[in-house]
């Protein structure tokens, strides 16, 4: 039986945007059995640069996967460093609910004694420190390496390959070699496309941090895993209606 993934991308784009970030899942990775169905928030952020377009985003994630367990999804996951939303769904759903933030953070533990997170640029490094208190890793954290380039979430890194992977691979270089890193992890889902440049370069693990929470997703359907009711107990009331004017204009 097929099992379907809800991906919530955490800001809106258009459907050319959707396909590059699509394109995060090798093919070879890819099972018959599972699903994904992409979607984009309606409204909401922009960019993710600051704590106002956090809790927008928030907002908007919410709204997109509220609902999904009635919708027959079996899984949701959040595709962005932000982990958008993430505590609010499980404690709305029942159904594991994932976000490349976490997962990554966690699976670098086990590949290394520390790891750092490459990324574009400092605006982005609130989404990293609010996960690493929240889930108790900042000893674990040897850096955050910005390279100074604004990011684009429509065409990602198209076009911008010859300067922005010869960045990265220098930022990765002095993560290793000055912080002390074990295991780099790519600091957003719009850089997928480097992964493969700098997991040739790099003497350590590189993550790709939007495949490991697929791939997390997908393991812990396949082991009937979801998150505890203890940890993200049920509103006593929801309120999804809300969502529905979320984007009215007043």
């Amino acid at each position: 039986m097929t099992k379907r993934i809800k991906m919530i991308l955490p800001v809106p784009m258009p459907p050319q945007a959707i396909n590059l970030f699509k394109q995060q899942m090798p093919p070879a990775l890819s099972r018959p059995d599972i699903e994904y169905e992409w979607v984009a928030t309606k409204n909401g952020a922009n960019i993710l640069d600051s704590y106002y377009d956090a809790v927008l985003s928030d907002a908007f994630v919410m709204a997109a996967g509220a609902r999904a367990e009635d919708e027959g999804f079996s899984a949701v996951c959040i595709n962005s460093m932000s982990d958008s939303g993430l505590k609010g769904l499980r404690s709305r759903l029942s159904i594991p609910v994932l976000g490349p933030c976490h997962t990554s953070f966690h699976t670098a533990c086990m590949l290394g004694g520390s790891f750092s997170v490459i990324t574009m640029w400092d605006e982005w490094t609130h989404m990293y420190e609010k996960t690493l208190r929240e889930e108790g890793l900042e000893r674990r954290c040897a850096s955050v390496r910005a390279i100074g380039v604004r990011p684009d979430t429509q065409e990602l890194l198209v076009g911008k390959e010859e300067i922005v992977f010869e960045k990265l691979e220098a930022a990765g270089r002095e993560a290793i070699e000055e912080d002390g890193a074990d295991v780099l992890i790519l600091g957003s889902t719009t850089m997928h496309q480097s992964h493969a440049f700098l997991q040739e370069r790099m003497p350590v693990p590189v993550i790709n941090p939007g495949v490991v929470a697929f791939k997390l997703c997908e393991m812990f359907l396949d082991l009937g895993l979801s998150h505890s009711k203890t940890a993200y107990p049920n509103p006593e009331k929801t309120n999804d209606y809300v969502f529905e004017s979320v984007g009215t204009v007043f």
